[in-house]
Parts: structure tokens; sequence; C-alpha cells
């Protein structure tokens, strides 16, 4: 029976967004760039005026992006993953795709990862990426897409041989609640290659930029408490903790705009959103804070993959309470495995109740799969249409011709919620149908959730 379930337990504990097990989950965008909210020129052409090569250099107004993350409900504090071959141009820090203009077929995304389980309350989720161990094809996949025809199959990263030999990573990153606002992380990375490959891992954590836009708004910290721990503080979400091993290399720079890489202003001498990137990439320190704090930051490891061979990566992010003076640090990995066991356990207990009328072995790994796409597709959105059309005090006041254009009819809209997504990458805005369509697969999982648009 589903209902004697520890998961189902947790789903009726309160409805909606009153439920402590939804306040984190996978609401973090997988492009935020390129997209209609982030989208301030004057034609409307938001993949030319927010295109991906400045994603990693511009802060973003309505939301974040990362690859395989999370992030609380109002996404004041995020976490993803980054990660470097040693031979890619750029860090592999969000999901990559071509635009509506550039793919023969219009929009598409091009790297390969597959949500493998979720459980509707987020206590346990899996995620499977494949990053090569050759140098990312950026500019061939533009390139050769942009010349074929609508007649002619897209250039997928398959095709590049990209891949050959099994010349890449399985990264495989899994979430286990140990209670609502602790989360547990494991990173297991398998090199599918014939020979050693080096792999830089960067599990990063940063706050939403809310104060650029809103001056009276105070500046969050991120800050070292040790060779072991992390400080987050912000004064809406409060402070948490991040643990993790020793070795792990800490670097620290703030979620700002490069304006000097983007515009050609001077350089500001505060670390900008790009410093942890140009400081791996490029041995460039210049963007990095000097002190050990900022608004993002990066857990910096290098590892050395003999072919064959797995290794993995613990941390846990959790809530720390005001009065608390400990020093946070150091990770116990048999009492964090003792989690993610237990709630891998439940999830497959949970599922089996689901799934009870549905014989056939293969069906229900299909359908279960599938439900976890569904999870996984949940996404914070945020937008208030007359701010958006009328401009941020302080900042430069958008074109006059948008008053005529996307959006004139909506300046009574305002969202800040968790909603489902059709695509997280290729389709990250929402309309009704969706939302009407997607409450049918959802009420299998979680009956609660088709009351309202509150899909987490």
């Amino acid at each position: 029976m589903i209902d004697r379930t520890a998961e189902y337990q947790r789903l009726k504990l309160k409805p909606g967004n009153a439920n402590p097990w939804r306040r984190w989950g996978p609401y973090l965008a997988e492009r935020q760039w390129g997209t209609v909210r982030e989208d301030y020129s004057a034609e409307g052409t938001a993949w030319e005026y927010f295109p991906h090569d400045h994603a990693r250099s511009r802060a973003y107004r309505w939301g974040e992006d990362g690859l395989a993350g999370l992030s609380d409900d109002q996404q004041w504090l995020c976490f993803a993953f980054a990660f470097w071959n040693g031979k890619d141009a750029i860090l592999k820090e969000r999901i990559f795709g071509l635009t509506n203009n550039e793919g023969n077929h219009g929009e598409d995304v091009k790297d390969l990862y597959y949500y493998l389980d979720a459980t509707p309350s987020h206590a346990y989720l899996k995620i499977l990426y494949k990053y090569p161990q050759r140098a990312f094809p950026y500019d061939r996949l533009i390139r050769e897409n942009a010349a074929r025809s609508k007649h002619d199959p897209e250039l997928e990263l398959l095709d590049t041989g990209l891949l050959d030999d099994d010349r890449y990573f399985d990264l495989t990153i899994e979430y286990a609640k140990a209670s609502p606002e602790d989360i547990i992380v494991r990173l297991t990375a398998d090199n599918r290659g014939p020979e050693m490959a080096r792999l830089h891992v960067l599990p990063q954590l940063w706050f939403r930029n809310t104060w650029t836009w809103k001056k009276e708004e105070p500046r969050p910290e991120l800050r070292s408490c040790g060779k072991e721990g992390l400080l987050a503080r912000h004064a809406k979400l409060g402070d948490y903790e991040c643990t993790f091993e020793t070795g792990t290399e800490l670097l620290f720079c703030e979620n700002e705009t490069n304006y000097a890489r983007l515009y050609g202003a001077p350089a500001e001498k505060r670390g900008r959103k790009d410093g942890i990137h140009d400081w791996v990439i490029a041995g460039d320190r210049g963007g990095l804070n000097p002190g050990d704090r900022g608004t993002k930051c990066a857990l910096y490891s290098r590892w050395e993959i003999e072919s064959g061979e797995s290794k993995s990566l613990w941390l846990r992010l959790r809530r720390r309470e005001e009065e608390d003076d400990r020093v946070p640090g150091g990770i116990d990995r048999r009492e964090c495995l003792t989690f993610l066991e237990k709630r891998k356990t439940e999830a497959d207990e949970f599922y089996s109740a689901v799934q009870e009328g549905l014989r056939d072995p293969e069906a229900r790994r299909v359908q279960r799969q599938a439900l976890a796409g569904m999870i996984w597709s949940k996404q914070f959105f945020h937008l208030e249409v007359r701010k958006w059309s009328e401009g941020d005090p302080g900042q430069p006041s958008p074109p006059p011709n948008r008053a005529a254009g996307r959006n004139r009819e909506w300046e009574h809209f305002t969202a800040c919620d968790i909603l489902s997504m059709p695509d997280k990458w290729e389709y990250p805005w929402f309309a009704a149908w969706d939302l009407a369509f997607h409450c049918i697969p959802l009420a299998m999982v979680d009956p609660g959730s088709r009351k309202s648009n509150w899909f987490c």
C-alpha cells in the first residue's frame, strides 16, 4: 500500500510549498541564457542578446542555471557541478545547445544527460551526465548544423566521433536528504576510456544575484571555515554549512557581471562571475577574491582516473541553527552512505507501490525513469512583467519600443514559484495547457500536486 511508504508519509506532511521536504529540489534551470526573461533587447531577440558565450560572465536577472543542480524554492542559494577535462576551451558549468537560428531544426540541446531516478519529495535524486575526454566541439556543432537544411539530419555529439573508443566519463550524481534541509551529495566518476584521463571536479555553491537589482538588498556571503567547511549566510534564507573531504581547494569570486570582458569597461576590483573559470582554464587569478569569502565558491579537486576506475566525492549541505557556534568541517562517508542507501530503498518501496498493477519489469523501469524526468523538470520561475518591461532602478532603461513588444498585455503578471516544465533546457517557460497535462502523470506519484500550480 502506497500510504504505508516513507515517501508517501513525507508527501502528506503539509500541502504544496508548506511541505518542508519540498524546500530544496532540482529547481535550477538547465538554461537561463537565451530565455525571454533575460532578454532586454530592442527587437526581442533573446538568443542573440544573451548567448551561451555570455553565460559564464554575465549575472542573470531572473534566475540561475547549472549542471545537475539544486536550489531552495526561492533560489536564494544554488548548488551545481562544474567539470573540466583539461582540453575544453571553457569550463563545463551548464548545458550547451544550438539556438533557434543555429540549428537546422531549431533549438537543440547537444549534451548527453539522463534523469535516472527521483522521488516527488526529492528525498532521493539521481542523474547521469556523460562528459567527453576530448575537447567539446562547440564551434563544429554550430558550423555544421548551420550548413545543413531542414531536410537533413542534425549533427549530434555522437556523430562527431568525440566519444569513439569510449573516451568519456560517466558522471553519476546522487542527492539524498537526511532531513528536509540536510542534503547529502555523492558524485561517482567512471572512466570508460582505454587509458588514464584527468578530470577537474568543481562542485559550486553560489547565491542568486539580487543585490545588483535591489540596492537595499543585503549582500549574502559564503566564507571558508577551515579546511573542510564552508558557511553560507543569507538574510532571508538563513545560515547553511557545506562540509566536504580533506584536500579540496576553495576558490571564491562574486556572482557579478564581467563588464570588462563583455563590454570593454574598466576591470572591477571585486571578483567576477567567471573568476573561477579563468583560474582553472587559463591560470588567471584576476577574477578571484583575495580573501576566503564571496558570493560564489567552488570546491576544487583534480583527479587522475585510470581506465575502468571509479572515483567518488561526498559533501553535505545542511541548515545551521543561529545559536550553533561549531566550526563546520569534515564528512563521515559511512553515515552519508547509510542515509543514501536508506533513501534508495525507500524510493524502491514507493515505486513498487505506485506500480503495483504493472507487471512487466521493463515497462516498470521505463515508467519510473519517465516519472523521474517529470520530477527533475521542475523549475524556479521568477518574472515580474512590469519590472521586466520598465527596468530596474539604477539600471539602463529598456528600449522604448519594448512597450509595444512581447508581454505588453501581461503587466499584471508576477511569478515566483516552482513550476513543471516540459523541458528545462529547450522549453524553459510554461503555458497553461502544459501544466494541465503534467497533472496527469504527476498525480500518479504526488496526488496533492494536481490541486494547485505548485508542482514540487
